[in-house]
């Protein structure tokens, strides 16, 4: 597999592509390449599935895998700091469907913070980091139905 096989499908039936981001991902973290199995999780996270999808019922949206992932990578040397990378998302995204890939990518920071604490933040940016509760609200807003509960699961399983 390579990056072509999403290329390929952009235009297309956006389930394909959603279910083809999260096979190319398992496969890049099979590889050891954990920073691009990420990207590629991530590029399945912002695809805009319908709610009620029912490809939605049997891989539903990588919020497990990302924490996942997070847990079990070897060391904090990762391709690039996912923290700052999805606090950077989450604060500069633009363009369709801003609101609800704002939100997921507050939720995978989350998911980043919580899991690697010792990864550091950007500090530079002077924000304001959302709390917990108030990504679940982001999530409840934007997000599809029962996202916020599916998005809590992965925060408390390992």
């Amino acid at each position: 597999m390579s990056h072509r096989c999403l290329t390929e499908l952009r235009g297309g039936p956006v389930e394909d592509y959603y279910f083809k981001a999260l096979q190319y991902g398992h496969y890049l973290w099979l590889q050891a390449k954990a920073g691009r199995a990420v990207l590629a999780l991530t590029r399945g996270l912002y695809a805009d599935l319908p709610p009620g999808t029912p490809m939605l019922e049997e891989w539903p949206l990588p919020y497990a895998a990302l924490k996942w992932i997070f847990a079990r990578h070897p060391s904090a040397d990762f391709p690039g700091n996912p923290r700052v990378s999805f606090q950077h998302q989450a604060t500069r995204l633009r363009g369709a469907r801003e609101a609800r890939r704002r939100a997921r990518a507050w939720a995978v920071w989350a998911l980043v913070r919580t899991t690697r604490p010792e990864l550091p933040a950007d500090e530079a940016q002077g924000i304001e980091e959302p709390g917990l509760a108030e990504i679940e609200r982001l999530l409840q807003a934007h997000g599809i139905p029962e996202e916020a509960a599916l998005w809590k699961n992965a925060l408390k399983g390992d």
